[in-house]
């Protein structure tokens, strides 16, 4: 987690992307990157229906977007003592830069994110004032690398307190994998699982197990679903021991399935009121 890429969009959840990144950044001494995410395509807006007249953004409006996002990220970086990332300069602690000129669109962004430790998003949520699902969508299933979400409001703490949102899938071992960083700091680690939530492997028990024996000290518990959903437990049990980093698999079930019946993963995305670390 040394290298952090944060897409910048204007949205209601940004100063909680920023103090998600730069809590992480300062775990790890690690550097932020960002960059203006622009739409790959003009947008068409229709202005009047019967006349048929439209609006379209332009370029270089989306450009000048893009130079406002970065006043927004590097002042809140000055505003809380981050250095600016000096090229062959030795520096200790967190630090930043900004790439002025990136490719648009969320494509883009997917490529780009293989290049770092994780990428920061914000919880997507319905609405022109939210972080768009596109995005954490993009980089979840296209880089390689995995997803650090930010809540709605601004942690005050990452990665003291982690609980492990097992369920013995492939993509909840990765994300475990991916974790190793924070799980090396954390105070507490703590592995959940929910008796209607597993898919065939191993237990919560012997997750933590695994995990003590590369010399990190984690409990694991299953715990009896009753009328509650998985994604509800994970939640709620999270939230009663003070956890301030979730890690969970990402769609072990389908999207399609899990927009349908709905699931862990989007139950998650649509509630957390934690920071989340992802990855499929």
């Amino acid at each position: 987690m040394k290298t952090l890429l944060v897409p910048v969009a204007r949205h209601a959840l940004l100063d909680s992307v920023f103090t998600t990144a730069l809590l992480a950044a300062r775990r790890f001494d690690g550097s932020i990157e960002g960059f203006g995410l622009r739409p790959a395509l003009a947008e068409y807006v229709p202005v009047d229906m019967v006349g048929g007249m439209t609006w379209v953004r332009d370029e270089e409006t989306d450009r000048a977007e893009a130079r406002d996002c970065g006043s927004l990220f590097s002042a809140f970086m000055d505003r809380h003592g981050v250095p600016r990332e000096s090229a062959g300069v030795a520096q200790a602690g967190p630090r930043y830069r900004w790439l002025p000129e990136a490719s648009p669109g969320d494509g883009f962004l997917a490529q780009y994110a293989r290049l770092f430790g994780a990428t920061v998003v914000g919880r997507p949520h319905a609405g022109e004032d939210g972080p768009r699902m596109t995005t954490l969508e993009a980089v979840l299933f296209e880089s390689g690398r995995p997803l650090l979400i930010a809540p709605p409001e601004p942690p005050a703490t990452i990665g003291e307190t982690v609980v492990i949102a097992w369920n013995g899938s492939t993509e909840t071992a990765r994300a475990v994998a991916f974790a190793a960083p924070f799980l090396r700091k954390a105070s507490r680690i703590e592995v959940l699982a929910v008796d209607t939530g597993m898919v065939p492997g191993p237990s919560a028990e012997a997750m933590a197990a695994a995990l003590t024996r590369e010399g990190l000290s984690a409990q694991g518990r299953t715990l009896a679903a009753g009328r509650r959903t998985p994604g509800e437990i994970f939640l709620e049990e999270a939230a009663a021991i003070g956890c301030d980093l979730l890690i969970k698999g990402a769609y072990t079930q389908s999207r399609l399935r899990q927009m349908i019946f709905g699931g862990p993963t989007s139950h998650i995305l649509a509630h957390t009121a934690m920071p989340v670390l992802m990855a499929h």
